[in-house]
């Protein structure tokens, strides 16, 4: 059985992503016996989809798992769940912001904790953030939103690398309904919902888009804090059921 399974959600990203998931494979040999890694070309318009097949002759682990019809970070990620394999299925960006080391001790950590979830968190004391202050303030602004609606003692859902066992994120995906970037709050809270140990990591984080927000509109946000109310709701919708 593939121990490991890391899945890659890349939209346009053609410039980067071959070198990217070549590093993430260099990361995982030294210290993961068996892994694959499952790039999910999210319908991109540009050579994303050349570049992980280019990939992939590099490193066999390396697998192309897109599509044509862009669905979103959320829809992107649920895909690549519904082909994992490994034990474990970890999450990281393809701008690799964030270096692939971390999935390797998140990995240590869930197997010496034997918790059910790892996620990094830029509010943890021990994280280093190089990082625009408007994306910090945002991330204050939506962890107050997250502490009054869901109550979970989670600081910072968004971060873009977890690992969950993969027997949990099976059973939730079918749940799944949002398919933007409050596609991981959704997760989260399903995962609380099922009685899941969720351990928080410190992380560190290099920013490398120009613009405040990177690749994350304004318009995004909005839509974002609309999924958010929207997945409180329907929380409370099967819980209300449930009793």
């Amino acid at each position: 059985m593939i121990k490991f399974s890391v899945i890659v959600p890349a939209y346009n990203e053609g410039e980067s992503i071959r070198e990217n998931l070549l590093t993430i494979g260099k990361a995982l040999e030294s210290h993961v016996d068996s892994y694959e890694i499952l790039a999910v070309d999210d319908g991109s318009p540009d050579n994303t989809k050349q570049e992980i097949m280019e990939a992939a002759k590099l490193n066999p682990n390396i697998k192309y798992a897109g599509y044509e019809k862009n669905r979103g970070k959320g829809g992107a990620i649920k895909h690549g769940v519904e082909l994992a394999e490994g034990e474990i299925t970890g999450f990281i960006d393809a701008d690799l912001d964030i270096s692939p080391d971390h999935l390797v001790k998140y990995l240590d950590h869930m197997e010496q904790t034997g918790c059910d979830v790892v996620i990094g968190s830029k509010m943890h004391k021990d994280s280093k953030l190089d990082y625009p202050p408007m994306r910090k303030f945002v991330s204050w602004g939506y962890y107050i939103i997250l502490k009054v609606l869901f109550g979970m003692n989670i600081k910072d859902t968004q971060t873009g690398v977890k690992l969950y066992k993969t027997a949990l994120i099976k059973k939730i995906a079918p749940k799944l309904r949002v398919k933007g970037y409050a596609f991981d709050i959704e997760v989260l809270a399903l995962c609380a919902n099922e009685g899941a140990v969720i351990e928080q990591m410190p992380v560190e984080i290099v920013f490398k888009r120009n613009a405040s927000f990177g690749r994350i509109r304004i318009g995004d946000i909005f839509g974002m804090f609309f999924d958010t109310v929207g997945i409180w709701w329907n929380l409370r919708i099967r819980r209300s059921y449930s009793k």
